[in-house]
C-alpha cells in the first residue's frame, strides 16, 4: 500500500485463485454485453432478446481476440490476470464496442430538440454577476464576455476585429450544450464559443490547449450534432473546429468562411 493505494506491481503476490474464479470469462463477457444492451436498447426497434444475444457474442469476439492489448507481460501471458485487466478495464470496453455500433448502424440522423425549449435566444439570457475579468463587447449579443484565461481573452479580441466575423457569443449560461458518452456514463459538453461568420454559416468553436482521448469524444459527438443539424435543414449551416494555439484563431476562422 502507497499512499493509500494498492501497490499494483506486488499484484504477482497474490494468491488469484479465488480472482479467477469470480472474474470468469463468461462472466466478463456478460456484465460488458449487458452494459452495453442498457444503452443501446432505448434507440433499439426490433427484438429486444435477439439484440442482447448478437452483443453477448460481439463481446466474446472482442475479448477473446487480439484487438485488446496488454503492454504487461505480466498480465497479458496469464489467462487469470488478463481476465482481471479486462475486468478493470470494463467501461472502456463498453465505450469502444457501443461507440462502433451507433456509428457504423446509423442511417440517418435527426436533431432532438428540448420539448420545454427546443430554440434558444441570446436574448433569453438574464444579467449575472461575476468576478472574473471581463471585457465590453461590440459584436457580441451579450454585452460582456468574461474570460477564464488569457487565452479566451486572445480569442475574443480577433473575433471583435475579424473581418470573417458578423456576430459572436461566448457559450456562458446560454444553455448550449452536447450530449456525449465517455466511459459508458452520459455527460455534458459545453462549446466555448458560438461564431456567426460574415458569410451566415455558424462555426461552433472550442479552445484546447491540451488534447486527450475524453475531448477527441467530445468532438465526436459534436461533429455528429452538427451533421444532424446541418441534414434537418432548417437551421442554415454549421460547422466545428477547435483550436489548440493562440495564433491559429484567424486561419481558422478563414477557413470556414471560404469553405
Amino acid at each position: 500500500m502507497v499512499d493509500g493505494k494498492p501497490d499494483i506491481t506486488r499484484l504477482s503476490e497474490i494468491d488469484l485463485e479465488p480472482l479467477g474464479h469470480k472474474f470468469r470469462l463468461q462472466k466478463v463477457v456478460f456484465e460488458t454485453a449487458r452494459d452495453i444492451y442498457d444503452q443501446v436498447k432505448p434507440g433499439w426497434k426490433g427484438n429486444k432478446e435477439c439484440l442482447l444475444a448478437q452483443l453477448f457474442g460481439l463481446v466474446e469476439q472482442v475479448i477473446g481476440s487480439d484487438r485488446i492489448v496488454i503492454n504487461s507481460p505480466l498480465f497479458n501471458q496469464d489467462d487469470v490476470r488478463r481476465r482481471i485487466i479486462i475486468t478493470l478495464s470494463m467501461t472502456k470496453v463498453v465505450q469502444h464496442i457501443w461507440e462502433a455500433i451507433r456509428f457504423e448502424n446509423t442511417e440517418a440522423l435527426e436533431p432532438v430538440f428540448d420539448s420545454e425549449h427546443p430554440i434558444r435566444y441570446t436574448g433569453d439570457v438574464r444579467p449575472w454577476y461575476t468576478g472574473k475579468p471581463c471585457e465590453v463587447t461590440r459584436r457580441s449579443h451579450i454585452s460582456h464576455c468574461v474570460y477564464d484565461s488569457t487565452w479566451e481573452a486572445t480569442e475574443s479580441f480577433e473575433l471583435e476585429r475579424s473581418q470573417h466575423v458578423r456576430a459572436w457569443v461566448k457559450n456562458d449560461h446560454l444553455g448550449f450544450e452536447i450530449m456525449y458518452v465517455y466511459k459508458g456514463v452520459v455527460q455534458k459538453y459545453r462549446p466555448d464559443f458560438l461564431i456567426r461568420l460574415a458569410t451566415g454559416k455558424m462555426l461552433v468553436l472550442e479552445v484546447k490547449g491540451q488534447d486527450t482521448q475524453q475531448s477527441r469524444t467530445k468532438r465526436e459527438f459534436l461533429a455528429e450534432w452538427v451533421k444532424a443539424v446541418n441534414e434537418h435543414g432548417g437551421f442554415g449551416q454549421w460547422a466545428c473546429d477547435v483550436s489548440f494555439d493562440q495564433g491559429d484563431i484567424s486561419e481558422l476562422l478563414a477557413k470556414h468562411a471560404t469553405n
